[in-house]
């Protein structure tokens, strides 16, 4: 194992998050774990009460995520890896779609996200050294219907933390975009939130997937113990990846994605070359 760390991790509750929370704190190293309620983290603290603490936490507010910050640096001295695994799901066509619940959806896995990391980096910058974990998903390279606003979220995140990584990068300070396929979370149960507008006519589509997630829920082929050891693997590692697809479903989908990207492209290439100025 490399030297101990100091983990940030959000979403601590229920799965990547707890299970990160769990492994983390098993190795001896030291963890700050949040989610909304710690309550729901008291039968972690209790076995490792010297290395983790547990933080009332809602992304959604700087104030909370100002203090949760400055509490960290004062337990423990500082960040060393920040985990942004906080989000949840939302499904609903895109006519369907309820205007308080997608810019809920964005407040939390978009700029709870952001809002994390910019009150993080500095430390991090100033000690050249750090991780930042940022959870996406299979769903932000490629997208289904019915989780249109989910999709928009998670390629919002793609973008921001490809673009950190270059710029945190030549400063020392790594950065990891975890995507997730299908794992046996709360993600399509009981966390997901669904419209409760409903059109017809998408009914084969959107409807279509609705009904495909409520009945694979139990039995996704992603454990999320071993895709939790795999997160702490890549920070392990002297030169970890930009993006972490999680899950041999999600292997097949984003490679399947590529071939589309490449036939689509190479498909337009004669539009594409005839719209610069003549030579």
């Amino acid at each position: 194992m490399s030297d101990s760390k100091i983990w940030f991790i959000t979403g601590c509750s229920t799965g990547f998050g707890r299970e990160l929370a769990e492994q983390v704190l098993a190795r001896g190293e030291r963890a700050v774990l949040t989610a909304r309620n710690p309550e729901q983290l008291r039968d972690i603290v209790a076995k490792h009460p010297d290395t983790a603490l547990a933080l009332a936490l809602d992304v959604t507010s700087e104030d909370a995520i100002r203090k949760a910050v400055a509490d960290a640096q004062a337990r423990f001295g500082g960040i060393d890896v920040l985990v942004n695994n906080a989000g949840y799901g939302y499904f609903s066509a895109i006519e369907e779609g309820e205007d308080e619940e997608i810019r809920r959806q964005f407040e939390t896995n978009v700029f709870g996200l952001i809002s994390l990391t910019r009150h993080v980096l500095p430390e991090m910058r100033r000690r050249r050294s750090g991780h930042i974990v940022n959870v996406s998903s299979v769903g932000g390279l490629l997208a289904f219907p019915a989780t249109g606003y989910y999709h928009a979220t998670k390629w919002a995140v793609e973008g921001f933390s490809e673009a950190l990584s270059k710029e945190v990068g030549p400063l020392g300070v790594k950065v990891i975009i975890v995507e997730p396929g299908r794992f046996r979370t709360d993600w399509a149960g009981r966390s997901v939130i669904e419209s409760k507008t409903i059109i017809e006519d998408y009914d084969a589509t959107a409807g279509e997937r609705r009904r495909q997630a409520r009945g694979y829920t139990g039995t996704q082929p992603g454990d999320p113990a071993r895709g939790a050891a795999a997160i702490i693997g890549a920070v392990d590692t002297e030169h970890p990846p930009l993006r972490l697809p999680l899950g041999s479903d999600a292997y097949q989908f984003l490679s399947g994605r590529l071939d589309e990207l490449r036939a689509n492209i190479e498909a337009v290439k004669d539009i594409s070359t005839s719209t610069d100025f003549p030579a």
